[in-house]
């Protein structure tokens, strides 16, 4: 039987080791060909504490202890199990949509996957029967509870697997989201069901088309998600020092900014653009306008798999911890300073 071989069965991120639906591996975002543009006004929630957390329905999506494995062993999803719901090319990205079966022996069984380029790195991912995914998106979840009051901006919308989890976390949390490629946000309402998501909170979440570095909210973002690549690879831009220079001016007093700055495990269209290299670049061009503030979380089975890195003061740990739901909270012991 052909087998998929998909993403290492633990933390996976953004870039989940290509999963390429023909011999098939996992790994990151017809339908109106441009959807609406959703410029609604800028809103911000009145309340003090707009991230104060709510019961999660499902919380026992994760794997805390992965076991690594050799090539011998066969941790793929047999291509029978593996449904290729929509393909096709649009202006930026090659999108794929793949069903994973729930009869399938593997983490990402039942879920919905999209895939943006060549390689076939996953870009979002959901479940239909729990919220966390076990992947660095419930890592972006843990961010509010140390954020000022404020908007959260979402840099690389995807198909919405981080705001889904922090608008349910956090019911009064208010959510800007930024995506290039309008085709993304159609996948998204018709296979991820970012529609349903809209009409339910119409006045949380609010959706742009354009460049995520050209994002802004009036007094700024309490906290940014950053989740930017094309190709396969992050954005070069995430290399330039300045590049965080402005997105820094766009935060609040005490505001953060939390980075899926990809790692290893990430395969980009052009073999020049090694992974970990790039995480690397990343992190000192952050370092650079964050000396000192800069902390990092090591994903997968390996040091460089894959990362998120956090800009600020370490947060107190325990106050951090009480603010997490139980399934989330190993996260928080994770974190690393980065010394350049």
């Amino acid at each position: 039987m052909k087998s998929v071989t998909p993403p290492t069965p633990a933390f996976i991120s953004y870039q989940i080791k290509p999963l390429i639906p023909h011999s098939i591996q996992i790994s990151r975002h017809s339908l109106s060909p441009t959807p609406p543009n959703l410029t609604l006004p800028l809103k911000t929630s009145q309340n003090p504490n707009p991230f104060k957390r709510s019961t999660l329905k499902s919380q026992q999506t994760h794997i805390s202890n992965p076991q690594t494995k050799t090539q011998d062993d066969d941790d793929g999803i047999p291509i029978d199990l593996v449904k290729t719901l929509v393909k096709f090319k649009s202006r930026h990205n090659y999108i794929r949509v793949l069903q994973v079966s729930r009869n399938a022996d593997h983490p990402f069984a039942g879920s919905r996957l999209l895939l943006l380029d060549a390689p076939g790195n996953i870009h979002s991912i959901s479940f239909l029967f729990k919220s966390l995914t076990t992947t660095y998106f419930d890592v972006f979840a843990t961010l509010p509870p140390i954020l000022p009051p404020g908007p959260l901006g979402i840099l690389g919308f995807g198909a919405g697997s981080a705001s889904r989890l922090i608008l349910e976390l956090y019911p009064q949390g208010v959510i800007h989201g930024w995506e290039l490629d309008p085709a993304v946000i159609s996948v998204a309402r018709e296979y991820f069901g970012l529609s349903k998501l809209e009409k339910q909170h119409p006045d949380r979440l609010y959706i742009y088309i354009g460049n995520a570095l050209n994002a802004s909210v009036k007094e700024g973002f309490s906290g940014i998600l950053v989740d930017l690549f094309s190709k396969g690879s992050l954005i070069p831009e995430l290399q330039d020092p300045s590049t965080w220079e402005k997105l820094k001016k766009n935060l609040r007093k005490g505001g953060r900014i939390m980075v899926n700055v990809g790692g290893s495990c990430v395969e980009a269209e052009d073999s020049r653009r090694d992974g970990k290299v790039i995480m690397e670049e990343s992190l000192q061009a952050m370092h650079k306008v964050f000396p000192g503030k800069v902390f990092v979380l090591r994903l997968g089975n390996r040091k460089d798999d894959s990362s998120i890195a956090l800009t600020g003061e370490l947060p107190d740990i325990d106050a951090w911890k009480q603010a997490l739901p139980r399934s989330l909270r190993f996260y928080v012991d994770m974190w690393a300073p980065f010394n350049g």
